[in-house]
């Protein structure tokens, strides 16, 4: 019978493993998200994501100890932070798939502003773009010259005024936006699975051990 002990500890030591499993996806899709965009190396929420990844692993170790002993303090503190967890990974992919085009475009410009011409230089030939608007009228070098990348974008034929680069933004509100969605999707559909250890940890924990002394149960 699956509603027993022995199934709903065993149940319950398989949900963590997947949750090393979910928080290896996680960090490896946050880590991802960081690196689609040399200009916004460091989004915040998405960095939420990856923080969720992490400490998403040192509570299943913290569920794994409390599973396999069956260890009410363990298996008390494992449900409330495991809580507390989703309610925090359910916000923060919700902030990440409510982020609009505009938003999208303002973190880009941002980033492309602060940045120095050498990462400018990076981000236009991995984009194979030039300039983040607009390339006319550079007279303040706000991006480096794009003869090279110009090439490229023209298979090494002349660069004529039908062939060039096209400007940044747009490739990279692309990016911005793809990591987001990544995230938030992600995020969105591995914080019902807390949802469900919580759930069973509640039920594992009401349990009494058939091998163990019943006076001993608290």
């Amino acid at each position: 019978m699956c509603g027993g002990f022995t199934c709903s500890k065993n149940a319950l030591i398989a949900l963590n493993v997947l949750y090393v499993v979910v928080a290896s996806i996680l960090i490896s899709v946050a880590v991802y998200g960081q690196a689609s965009s040399l200009v916004v190396p460091n989004l915040p929420i998405v960095g939420g994501i990856l923080a969720c990844g992490v400490f998403l692993i040192l509570i299943s170790i913290l569920g794994l100890a409390g599973a396999v002993k069956h260890h009410q303090v363990m298996l008390f503190f494992y449900m409330v932070i495991l809580f507390l967890l989703f309610l925090v990974q359910f916000s923060v992919a919700c902030a990440c798939l409510a982020v609009n085009s505009d938003q999208q475009e303002a973190l880009a410009e941002q980033g492309w502003n602060k940045v120095g011409l050498d990462v400018k230089e990076q981000v236009q030939e991995r984009f194979q773009c030039c300039g983040f608007q607009s390339r006319i009228h550079n007279t303040t070098g706000d991006f480096p010259v794009c003869d090279l990348v110009d090439r490229t974008c023209c298979h090494n034929e002349e660069v004529t005024p039908e062939c060039w680069c096209k400007p940044c933004m747009k490739r990279l509100k692309e990016t911005i936006d793809y990591a987001f969605k990544l995230c938030g999707g992600i995020g969105l559909f591995f914080s019902f699975t807390e949802f469900l250890g919580v759930w069973l940890t509640v039920r594992y924990r009401n349990q009494k051990d058939p091998r163990a002394n019943p006076s001993a149960f608290l």
